[in-house]
């Protein structure tokens, strides 16, 4: 159940910022400019500012889905992760749901108008989202379910606007790399259209270049990628660089980007950039520091004894699902490494093989399980 829930919640979330907002705003350049500047405001953590654009969209457009939409849009960012925040995560549920009612009332039930459609699955997929990392897995499907039609309508507006290189990319290389990594998968699969991996990506990549709404989305998921699965640390840091220039306040940015340059063996660049993540003392956000600087520590200054304290510290902060498990993985594995080079192999084979418990980055996992 869980792991069917998690793949349809992927692909429909695949697609949340990524496609437009809708017919009569896209044929209204200024609100779509306005829209778009709420989104860039929101991104660089500049809320009140974001505010100020929403309503004036709300005023053109009053009880349109989209400022629905904006307004859930802050609270996900504002409170992230939305989920450890109960109350927050409630209205941002309510928000969604009057997203919904807004649908319904402009369009009727089951609509097929595009705006309809994408509205939908926007509200259906964050639904789903928040329902799923928060163990609600009855809700969650219900939501994946609801908005799964929504997204199969969506799906054949491809390449009929700019944006849809995202979406295609993100369909064509997850269609193909998530059986791979997940194989309980793949008879749900069965009645899917087969993907193609490298197209995928110059998709991804085009939509950096040529879109609008969904640039920043394509960046930061196009540089998950060539961390996760492609194992190519220099090109995600060419697209984190890109976000953390475009967006300098966003801490999460940041901290990709940081684990960019460091994989990339970046040392310098990426010290220079951890100081600013070190002024963040709250959230996942201490646990990336630790493990940032135990990577510093071990690999530029070959200084295991304070590399180690860093990891074991890292692993002291609890992790998040969607953000830094793969962090707790980077810290055991170097805690394996360093008991490796001081002759305890046993003590190795331990760290690794709680490494392989959190591990998902295929680089960690090669690494773990060559270890004899």
């Amino acid at each position: 159940m869980r792991n069917k829930v998690v793949l349809i919640c992927f692909f429909l979330l695949s697609v949340i910022s990524s496609l437009p907002a809708g017919a009569q705003i896209l044929n209204d350049p200024a609100a779509l400019k306005i829209i778009q500047t709420s989104m860039d405001k929101i991104y660089n953590y500049e809320f009140d500012e974001a505010e100020v654009a929403i309503n004036q969209i709300e005023k053109k457009y009053p009880n349109h889905p989209v400022t629905h939409i904006l307004d859930s849009f802050i609270l996900f960012w504002k409170y992230l992760p939305i989920k450890d925040h109960p109350a927050k995560s409630k209205e941002y549920i309510q928000k969604l749901d009057r997203c919904l009612e807004a649908v319904n009332k402009k369009y009727g039930k089951n609509s097929l108008d595009p705006e309809a459609v994408f509205y939908t699955i926007v509200a259906r997929s964050y639904m789903a989202m928040v329902y799923n990392y928060r163990g609600e897995m009855l809700n969650a499907a219900g939501e994946g379910k609801k908005a799964y039609n929504a997204f199969v309508e969506g799906f054949k507006l491809i390449n009929k606007n700019p944006e849809f290189y995202f979406t295609s990319g993100m369909y064509n290389y997850y269609v193909e790399v998530y059986p791979e990594e997940h194989s309980i998968v793949k008879p749900l699969l069965v009645f899917f259209k087969s993907g193609d991996k490298a197209l995928g990506l110059k998709q991804i990549d085009n939509a950096t270049k040529v879109g609008t709404i969904t640039r920043a989305e394509a960046c930061y998921y196009l540089s998950h990628i060539y961390l996760k699965y492609e194992s190519q640390p220099e090109k995600a840091a060419f697209y984190t660089g890109k976000l953390v220039n475009w967006y300098p306040k966003n801490s999460l940015y940041l901290m990709t980007n940081i684990e960019a340059l460091l994989l990339s063996e970046k040392y310098d660049l990426a010290e220079k950039e951890l100081g600013l993540l070190k002024k963040i003392n709250t959230g996942f956000f201490p646990l990336a520091t630790h493990t940032f600087q135990g990577i510093l520590e071990e690999k530029d200054a070959k200084n295991d004894a304070n590399a180690q304290r860093h990891y074991l510290a890292a692993l002291k902060v609890p992790h998040d699902d969607q953000y830094t498990k793969d962090y707790h993985a980077m810290s055991y594995a170097g805690l394996a490494r360093i008991a490796a080079r001081s002759g305890n192999k046993a003590k190795a084979k331990q760290y690794y093989k709680k490494c392989l418990e959190k591990a998902e980055y295929r680089s960690i996992v090669k690494e773990a399980k060559a270890f004899k």
